[in-house]
């Protein structure tokens, strides 16, 4: 009997990747990376689904790749309603709610449509989502704005967090259930989450305004500030949206999102790109140390994670500042794409439940 292969697919704000496995092991893993003139030619999200779609479909041809033994295609998790981590089977409910953007448009939201649209024309293919972007485990008082008009709100790398999470834990042999991480997720968005005993109790809305600044989003801005800006009469409600998420943070200060170039750039003298750099990693310690607070001292691990993570002066700046509160591990890239695809085996073999989205 052939093996199964398993298809997964993990769109983000910059690139789209994805990767097929035979069981457990990987066959190939591509990551077609978008120059910012490409996304920009779209004007929704919705509008990047066949050109996303088609860079797959396109490699699955050229490696002559025999679709019916794809068992499964599992999509990340896009901005849906606030649901619990786990492995969920793509029905119409969720559909609507990527298509629609219920909690906000991001390229994530493309992962589930394209996985669904690949599985629905194969045989014998189930597809899922896994541990989507808006796992909501915050404590109560993390809600707590400071308004009642605005709640804070759980919209994070989840993915990528729980997965670190537990490959550290499982590499020292220990339990991510029974540990306290800072786990910070730096790349598109930048994400710093206090995870307790298996529960990220509190994170910043990495889409939306929160949290330090990103290659392309704003990050916590001067909230009188954004109000002056919003009712200037310079910039559409659109366009300030955009400025917060999608050209924020160093395209907005660099004309850049590359951070690979600013680095560069910074180590070869460049004043602008070498203080944007030192600020991107003042803010993500700041926030390492908020999270701190929230886990009261009692921290085991700090994990630095994402593509950011690669370049080496910005690490070392962050860890200089933080390494007091606990020992810094450092996991370039992500582990999304294993994580994909371990869990949509675990739902194939049943060894997890698979949920149902309503």
């Amino acid at each position: 009997m052939a093996k199964r292969l398993i298809l997964t697919i993990n769109p983000g704000s910059t690139s789209t990747k994805f990767a097929l496995f035979e069981e457990g092991n990987l066959i190939f893993e591509k990551n077609v990376r978008h120059l910012p003139e490409e996304i920009a030619s779209f004007e929704k999200i919705a509008d990047q689904f066949r050109f996303r779609k088609d860079h797959i479909m396109n490699e699955l041809i050229e490696r002559k790749i025999d679709t019916a033994r794809i068992a499964a295609v599992v999509g990340r998790g896009g901005l849906v309603k606030p649901i619990e981590s786990g492995v969920y089977r793509i029905n119409a409910r969720l559909k609507e709610d990527l298509e629609t953007g219920i909690l906000g448009q991001h390229a994530c939201n493309l992962g589930g449509l394209i996985a669904d649209d690949i599985a629905s024309s194969l045989p014998n293919a189930a597809a899922f989502v896994v541990d989507p972007v808006v796992v909501d485990e915050l404590q109560p008082v993390a809600r707590i704005s400071g308004h009642p008009e605005i709640e804070r709100k759980s919209i994070f790398h989840a993915l990528n967090h729980k997965a670190v999470g537990r490959m550290y834990a499982f590499s020292i042999g220990r339990r991510y259930e029974e540990m306290n991480m800072i786990i910070v997720h730096m790349g598109g968005g930048v994400s710093v989450g206090a995870h307790q005993k298996g529960r990220v109790i509190d994170v910043n809305n990495a889409l939306y305004g929160d949290g330090p600044f990103s290659p392309e989003r704003s990050g916590g801005l001067p909230s009188g500030q954004l109000v002056d800006l919003c009712f200037d009469g310079r910039f559409t409600k659109a366009e300030l949206k955009t400025m917060i998420t999608g050209k924020g943070g160093m395209i907005a200060y660099l004309g850049t999102n590359d951070f690979q170039k600013v680095c560069i750039d910074a180590d070869n003298g460049n004043e602008k790109a070498a203080l944007i750099r030192d600020a991107a990693a003042y803010q993500v310690s700041k926030e390492i140390g908020a999270m701190a607070a929230v886990l009261h001292g009692n921290v085991d691990v700090i994990i630095l994670t994402g593509g950011m993570a690669y370049q080496d002066s910005h690490v070392k700046k962050i860890e200089s500042m933080v390494k007091f509160i606990a020992s810094v591990y450092v996991h370039p890239g992500e582990g999304e794409i294993n994580a994909l695809a371990f869990n949509g085996l675990l739902a194939l073999d049943g060894k997890v439940d698979i949920k149902t989205y309503s």
